[in-house]
Protein backbone atom coordinates (compact mmCIF):
# COMPACT_ATOMS: atom_id res chain seq x y z
CA UNK A 1 0.00 0.00 0.00
CA UNK A 2 1.51 3.34 -0.85
CA UNK A 3 2.30 5.38 2.34
CA UNK A 4 1.24 8.14 1.12
CA UNK A 5 -2.43 10.15 -0.23
CA UNK A 6 -5.77 9.03 -0.96
CA UNK A 7 -6.42 5.19 -1.67
CA UNK A 8 -9.62 3.45 -2.21
CA UNK A 9 -9.50 0.12 -0.18
CA UNK A 10 -12.46 -2.57 -1.71
CA UNK A 11 -12.27 -5.84 0.00
CA UNK A 12 -14.28 -8.63 0.03
CA UNK A 13 -17.05 -8.89 3.24
CA UNK A 14 -16.92 -12.33 4.60
CA UNK A 15 -17.95 -11.74 8.68
CA UNK A 16 -18.05 -8.84 11.55
CA UNK A 17 -14.63 -9.07 11.44
CA UNK A 18 -13.07 -7.81 8.46
CA UNK A 19 -12.42 -4.43 8.75
CA UNK A 20 -10.31 -4.84 11.79
CA UNK A 21 -8.60 -7.90 9.76
CA UNK A 22 -7.91 -5.50 6.59
CA UNK A 23 -7.44 -2.37 9.26
CA UNK A 24 -4.54 -4.29 11.26
CA UNK A 25 -3.19 -5.40 7.61
CA UNK A 26 -1.40 -2.14 6.82
CA UNK A 27 0.56 0.61 8.76
CA UNK A 28 -1.68 3.67 7.38
CA UNK A 29 -4.37 4.47 9.41
CA UNK A 30 -7.88 2.79 8.12
CA UNK A 31 -11.09 4.80 7.48
CA UNK A 32 -14.19 2.76 7.21
CA UNK A 33 -17.61 2.51 6.21
CA UNK A 34 -20.30 1.42 8.88
CA UNK A 35 -24.02 0.95 8.26
CA UNK A 36 -25.58 3.70 9.82
CA UNK A 37 -28.17 1.47 11.99
CA UNK A 38 -24.72 0.08 13.82
CA UNK A 39 -24.29 3.40 15.26
CA UNK A 40 -27.25 2.58 17.78
CA UNK A 41 -26.53 0.05 18.69
CA UNK A 42 -23.93 0.94 22.44
CA UNK A 43 -21.10 -1.11 22.43
CA UNK A 44 -20.21 -1.33 19.01
CA UNK A 45 -21.45 2.45 18.94
CA UNK A 46 -18.27 3.41 21.02
CA UNK A 47 -16.00 1.34 18.96
CA UNK A 48 -16.97 2.85 15.57
CA UNK A 49 -17.17 6.10 16.43
CA UNK A 50 -13.75 5.90 17.97
CA UNK A 51 -12.16 4.72 14.71
CA UNK A 52 -14.08 7.81 12.97
CA UNK A 53 -15.59 5.46 11.07
CA UNK A 54 -18.26 6.94 8.31
CA UNK A 55 -22.10 5.96 8.65
CA UNK A 56 -24.08 4.66 5.05
CA UNK A 57 -27.54 4.07 4.58
CA UNK A 58 -28.55 0.56 4.35
CA UNK A 59 -29.69 1.36 0.65
CA UNK A 60 -26.94 3.14 -0.62
CA UNK A 61 -24.04 6.04 1.01
CA UNK A 62 -26.66 8.67 0.98
CA UNK A 63 -25.14 12.17 -0.09
CA UNK A 64 -23.33 12.70 3.11
CA UNK A 65 -21.35 9.60 3.30
CA UNK A 66 -20.71 10.27 -0.06
CA UNK A 67 -19.45 13.82 0.86
CA UNK A 68 -17.17 12.43 4.19
CA UNK A 69 -15.77 9.81 2.19
CA UNK A 70 -14.58 12.02 -0.72
CA UNK A 71 -13.57 14.39 1.84
CA UNK A 72 -11.36 11.87 3.40
CA UNK A 73 -9.37 10.83 0.42
CA UNK A 74 -8.87 14.62 -0.62
CA UNK A 75 -7.01 14.70 2.39
CA UNK A 76 -4.65 11.82 1.62
CA UNK A 77 -6.49 9.19 3.73
CA UNK A 78 -7.58 5.46 3.27
CA UNK A 79 -11.13 4.73 3.25
CA UNK A 80 -12.42 0.92 3.51
CA UNK A 81 -14.94 -0.28 1.55
CA UNK A 82 -17.09 -3.11 0.79
CA UNK A 83 -18.39 -3.17 -2.75
CA UNK A 84 -20.22 -6.88 -2.19
CA UNK A 85 -22.75 -4.13 -0.09
CA UNK A 86 -22.69 -6.98 2.51
CA UNK A 87 -21.39 -9.50 4.30
CA UNK A 88 -21.81 -13.13 2.01
CA UNK A 89 -24.48 -15.76 3.14
CA UNK A 90 -22.48 -18.62 1.71
CA UNK A 91 -18.44 -17.83 2.03
CA UNK A 92 -18.24 -17.14 -1.47
CA UNK A 93 -17.44 -13.87 -3.30
CA UNK A 94 -20.74 -11.78 -4.50
CA UNK A 95 -21.29 -9.71 -7.64
CA UNK A 96 -20.04 -5.82 -6.63
CA UNK A 97 -22.43 -3.28 -6.60
CA UNK A 98 -21.77 -0.21 -9.02
CA UNK A 99 -21.55 2.50 -6.04
CA UNK A 100 -18.01 2.28 -5.31
CA UNK A 101 -17.56 3.30 -8.71
CA UNK A 102 -18.98 7.46 -8.30
CA UNK A 103 -16.74 7.37 -5.52
CA UNK A 104 -13.38 6.19 -7.50
CA UNK A 105 -13.77 8.20 -10.46
CA UNK A 106 -14.73 11.70 -8.15
CA UNK A 107 -11.84 10.83 -5.91
CA UNK A 108 -9.48 10.37 -8.22
CA UNK A 109 -7.61 8.08 -6.05
CA UNK A 110 -6.37 4.34 -6.81
CA UNK A 111 -7.94 1.31 -5.78
CA UNK A 112 -6.51 -1.02 -3.20
CA UNK A 113 -7.74 -4.68 -4.38
CA UNK A 114 -8.26 -6.69 -0.93
CA UNK A 115 -9.24 -10.50 -0.03
CA UNK A 116 -10.29 -11.88 3.28
CA UNK A 117 -10.80 -15.47 3.75
CA UNK A 118 -11.21 -17.39 6.58
CA UNK A 119 -13.34 -14.94 8.60
CA UNK A 120 -16.53 -16.41 6.81
CA UNK A 121 -15.69 -19.93 8.46
CA UNK A 122 -15.01 -18.01 12.32
CA UNK A 123 -18.36 -16.10 12.30
CA UNK A 124 -20.57 -16.95 9.88
CA UNK A 125 -23.95 -14.59 9.30
CA UNK A 126 -26.00 -17.17 10.87
CA UNK A 127 -23.53 -17.51 14.08
CA UNK A 128 -24.36 -15.20 17.21
CA UNK A 129 -20.44 -15.59 18.20
CA UNK A 130 -16.92 -16.11 16.46
CA UNK A 131 -15.29 -19.65 17.11
CA UNK A 132 -12.09 -20.29 16.23
CA UNK A 133 -9.96 -20.76 12.72
CA UNK A 134 -7.46 -19.68 10.12
CA UNK A 135 -7.72 -16.49 8.53
CA UNK A 136 -5.44 -14.62 5.79
CA UNK A 137 -5.53 -11.16 4.27
CA UNK A 138 -4.12 -11.19 0.37
CA UNK A 139 -3.33 -7.32 -0.94
CA UNK A 140 -3.52 -6.91 -4.56
CA UNK A 141 -1.43 -4.93 -6.76
CA UNK A 142 -3.64 -0.85 -6.85
CA UNK A 143 -5.55 -0.26 -9.64
CA UNK A 144 -4.18 3.40 -10.61
CA UNK A 145 -6.07 7.03 -10.72
CA UNK A 146 -5.38 7.11 -14.76
CA UNK A 147 -6.49 3.66 -15.56
CA UNK A 148 -9.99 4.12 -13.64
CA UNK A 149 -10.31 7.19 -15.39
CA UNK A 150 -9.76 5.04 -18.48
CA UNK A 151 -12.46 2.69 -17.95
CA UNK A 152 -16.36 2.47 -18.09
CA UNK A 153 -18.41 1.90 -14.90
CA UNK A 154 -18.33 -2.16 -16.05
CA UNK A 155 -15.12 -2.36 -17.51
CA UNK A 156 -14.06 -1.15 -13.60
CA UNK A 157 -16.34 -3.51 -11.49
CA UNK A 158 -15.30 -6.39 -13.86
CA UNK A 159 -11.31 -5.87 -13.30
CA UNK A 160 -11.88 -5.16 -9.57
CA UNK A 161 -14.00 -8.27 -9.22
CA UNK A 162 -10.68 -9.90 -11.54
CA UNK A 163 -8.76 -8.37 -8.87
CA UNK A 164 -10.40 -9.56 -5.59
CA UNK A 165 -11.13 -12.88 -6.34
CA UNK A 166 -7.24 -13.31 -7.49
CA UNK A 167 -6.80 -11.56 -3.83
CA UNK A 168 -9.48 -14.38 -2.12
CA UNK A 169 -7.66 -17.29 -4.03
CA UNK A 170 -4.27 -16.60 -2.57
CA UNK A 171 -5.73 -15.61 1.11
CA UNK A 172 -7.94 -19.17 0.39
CA UNK A 173 -4.72 -20.65 -0.12
CA UNK A 174 -2.98 -18.97 2.87
CA UNK A 175 -5.38 -20.17 5.60
CA UNK A 176 -6.18 -23.52 4.01
CA UNK A 177 -9.27 -23.24 3.51
CA UNK A 178 -11.39 -25.94 1.60
CA UNK A 179 -13.45 -24.04 -1.67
Amino acid sequence: MPRHGGMLVCSNHQSHFDPVLVGISFRRRMNYLARKSLFDVPVLSWLIHYLDAIPIERDGMGIGGIKETLRRLKRGESVLIFPEGTRTADGKLQPLKPGFYAIAKRSKCPILPVAVAGAYQMWPRDRSFPGIGRVAVSVGDPISAEAIREMSEAELIEELTHRIRDCFAEATQIARIKP
